[in-house]
């Protein structure tokens, strides 16, 4: 074997393990704690149902308007840097977050506090991923017809930490708010020098200090339009985030409310959902091998429209879980596929601007479901539920119908 070849074997393993997957490993769990665990400090510390709410909202809001930052920063300075100084500064912010909860365990400092939580973890958690996408997104671009196995790993990290987040947050809210903000701070105080180690990502030319969001939003939207695949495709994955977004916005409410539970069984269904997601990554990468994006996608949406419609019915606290577990499942299998669109089709010196057009539509529902939950009755949380259903079966419907002979997603 000439020299020129022995270097990709090692890319592949232990040195993707150490530049790409434990950075992301890491950050995904510091990530994946504050974004079901703050809300859960809400309920804890304000014992309200509508600030609960409120707070998701908080969380997503300011997270949609950095995502034209996050991209055109990532493309002009590379993800590497972006994902280092996000990493660092959710270490300083939930490190200050605890002290103050320390000193002021309730009460409207308390309030404020986890208010301002959820806003500021949420904005940097988004830059720090739109890093490790970018970052990722190199490594599946070279993979070429294996992509989808790449991004399934990638996709099953996320997981994984979802899987370990939730219940480990809820765990440690029985023991006080300050040790969960304290296990997110050093996460992300580990997770700061790894990202360092993370490939260098291609570096855009810059065009002046006003294209920094207004043109890399623009870029990013430029390209999806250009792209019908994607364009259907994010279409109808942003009207199931509707039903997605509003099920964990009401998660708390419903599981500690309606059917009469603890905040760390709130944690717990979702810690179910994610082991759900993982198995389901893990068949979908066989899957698609055998049988093509287009009828593992379709197929997961049907099951995630069945699912929502079952989760608006059912009748206690295990059913729900359940349902749960096999919507984001098959939430998980169209993840993969949506991923793998996306590292085929975006050029890679736009792919930061893109990929934050692509999730800042995605997202948009999110906020929109905490407001929601804010301004619905906990009795009547179950007919939103359904509303979603309908609208998330119709979305998904219309998308595949149309992506069903686009050849980008018949091999």
């Amino acid at each position: 074997m000439s020299r020129g070849v022995t270097p990709r074997p090692a890319l592949h393993t232990a040195g993707l393990l150490r530049s790409i997957y434990l950075p992301r490993t890491v950050d995904a769990l510091a990530s994946a704690m504050s974004t079901y665990g703050i809300p859960l400090l809400v309920l804890a510390t304000t014992r309200s149902a509508a600030l609960t709410g409120l707070a998701f909202a908080l969380e997503w809001v300011p997270r949609l308007a950095a995502f034209g930052w996050a991209g055109a920063i990532v493309d002009r300075r590379g993800a590497s840097v972006v994902f280092f100084l996000a990493s660092l500064l959710r270490a300083l912010v939930t490190a200050t977050g605890a002290v103050l909860l320390y000193l002021h365990p309730a009460g409207t400092v308390a309030s404020v506090t986890v208010m301002a939580l959820a806003a500021t973890t949420g904005v940097l958690t988004e830059f720090s991923y739109i890093a490790a996408e970018t970052a990722g997104s190199a490594v599946g671009r070279r993979a070429g017809a294996r992509a989808h196995r790449v991004q399934a790993v990638l996709l099953g990290i996320d997981q994984t930490a979802t899987l370990v987040g939730p219940a480990l947050a809820g765990l440690l809210l029985l023991t006080g708010p300050p040790q969960v903000l304290g296990v997110i701070t050093a996460l992300s105080l580990l997770a700061a020098p790894l990202a360092l180690r993370t490939p260098p990502s291609p570096v855009a030319p810059s065009r002046g200090p006003k294209d920094n969001t207004s043109a890399g939003l623009l870029t990013g939207w430029e390209t999806i339009r250009s792209l019908p695949a994607l364009g259907w495709l994010v279409t109808g994955l942003t009207l199931s985030n509707l039903a997605t977004g509003f099920l964990q916005a009401a998660g708390p409410v419903i599981v500690v409310h309606h059917y009469g539970q603890s905040t760390t069984a709130v944690g717990l269904v979702w810690s179910a959902a994610a082991g759900a997601t993982l198995l389901s990554v893990t068949l979908c990468r066989f899957a698609i091998d055998r049988r093509g994006l287009w009828p593992v996608g379709a197929a997961c949406a049907v099951v995630a429209s069945l699912a929502c419609l079952g989760a608006a019915q059912a009748p206690d606290y295990l059913s729900y879980l359940v349902l749960l577990a096999v919507l984001m499942a098959a939430d998980g299998g169209m993840a993969v596929v949506l991923r793998t669109l996306r590292s085929r089709l975006i050029p890679p010196e736009k792919f930061g601007s893109t990929l934050s057009a692509t999730i800042l539509i995605l997202l948009l529902p999110f906020p929109v479901a905490g407001v929601l939950t804010a301004l619905t009755p906990p009795d009547a949380l179950g007919h939103v539920i359904t509303a979603c259903a309908v609208l998330q079966a119709l979305g998904l419907f219309l998308a595949f119908a149309r992506l069903r002979t686009d050849p980008a997603l018949r091999t």
